[in-house]
């Protein structure tokens, strides 16, 4: 009997291992950032860089809204600087997560240490791309804080939420599935978009050909953005 236990704890141990091992070879395959840092160069717009996150704002003016941005699936968080750039130079804070492994499903709870950092934000809301939206629509079910509304790009809830939701996917987008997208969120489509251009990391395994340039598909999804956060003013 005790060689029979000894035995399993060694295979559980080494399965283990292997489990473990498996995960850092798997995480090492992943999309990089892919753009000239001249798209974030700019010296009215902050940039903060800590080992959780990266925040930019703009220097000239008061700024009381935010948006905390996940980004997705094995993709590095770097990515989404340039259209968080463009989103700061409309006067808010943006701020995207590092997350382990560069899934959004190892740290769901990111948001928390990003709202007690900047205590001078009134009003958040949360986002993502891809599995960083998913998550960040399972965190705003869950947290008690009280987010402004929800932005998915190229995503799609996986809860019912009390805030507004805006979803934007692009038409060639072929990673989405488009069965478990709401109508009733009144999602907008991006003509000739595709999925990995809501992010400057190259082109993306599986997705669809864009017809249209990642420059302007940020452009429009930053328009119905800003057309989501101002709507009540």
């Amino acid at each position: 009997m005790k060689k029979f236990m000894k035995r399993l704890l060694i295979i559980i141990v080494v399965i283990s291992l292997l489990s473990v091992a498996g995960l850092y070879i798997y995480s090492l395959d992943y999309y990089r950032a892919d753009f000239n840092e001249d798209l974030i160069n700019d010296p009215e717009i902050a940039l903060i860089e800590t080992k959780q996150y990266i925040a930019q704002y703009p220097t000239r003016q008061v700024v009381k809204e935010g948006i905390i941005f996940y980004p997705g699936g094995k993709v590095e968080h770097r990515a989404y600087l340039p259209i968080l750039r463009e989103l700061s130079r409309n006067g808010y804070i943006t701020v995207v997560v590092d997350m382990p492994l560069n899934l959004a499903v190892f740290n769901q709870k990111a948001a928390d240490d990003v709202i007690i950092d900047f205590p001078g934000i009134d009003s958040w809301y949360i986002g993502g791309h891809s599995l960083g939206g998913a998550m960040a629509s399972g965190y705003l079910a869950k947290t008690d804080y009280e987010f402004s509304g929800l932005i998915l790009l190229g995503s799609y809830p996986i809860e019912d939420h009390e805030q507004d939701v805006l979803l934007i996917y692009g038409e060639n987008d072929e990673i989405l599935d488009l069965e478990r997208i709401d109508q009733g969120l009144g999602p907008f489509v991006i003509e000739g978009g595709n999925h990995a251009y809501f992010g400057n990391y190259g082109l993306q395994k599986k997705d669809g050909v864009a017809t249209i340039s990642r420059e302007e598909q940020q452009d429009l999804t930053i328009g119905y953005i800003l057309e989501f956060i101002r709507g009540d003013d």
